[in-house]
């Protein structure tokens, strides 16, 4: 007799919220806003319903910034508008992920602007 069992994904809003705002992480660590959200969403993409569309969009977003903030600081030496760039960065990385996580309470997909889609 052959057993099959299908996995039920569950309904969790609030590891949603978690996910977005362990970003703010950075602004207390230096690197855990990449990592532990990256680390949350592997673990539980197969298991949280809408958690493997956030993921993607938390990871990808946190590598635009990072790379944004990578090339500015270049810029800082040759034209001075890094230091704007570099600001804009922590700004937008401050705030977006504060927005999502309301959205994701309310059950709404993400939306990171500037974002590059490194994972699709």
């Amino acid at each position: 007799m052959e057993i099959i069992t299908h996995k039920t994904k569950r309904t969790d809003n609030q590891l949603l919220v978690i996910t977005h705002l362990s970003q703010l992480l950075t602004y207390l660590t230096g690197f855990g806003g990449l990592i532990v959200p990256l680390v949350i969403w592997l673990t539980s993409k197969d298991n949280v319903v809408g958690m493997d569309e956030h993921g993607k969009s938390i990871v990808n977003f946190q590598l635009s910034m990072l790379l944004i903030a990578i090339l500015s600081i270049p810029a800082i030496l040759l034209f001075g508008l890094g230091i704007l760039g570099l600001i804009a960065v922590s700004i937008v990385a401050f705030i977006l992920p504060i927005v999502n996580a309301v959205r994701a309470s309310n059950g709404e997909s993400p939306s990171y602007f500037m974002t590059i889609r490194f994972i699709s």
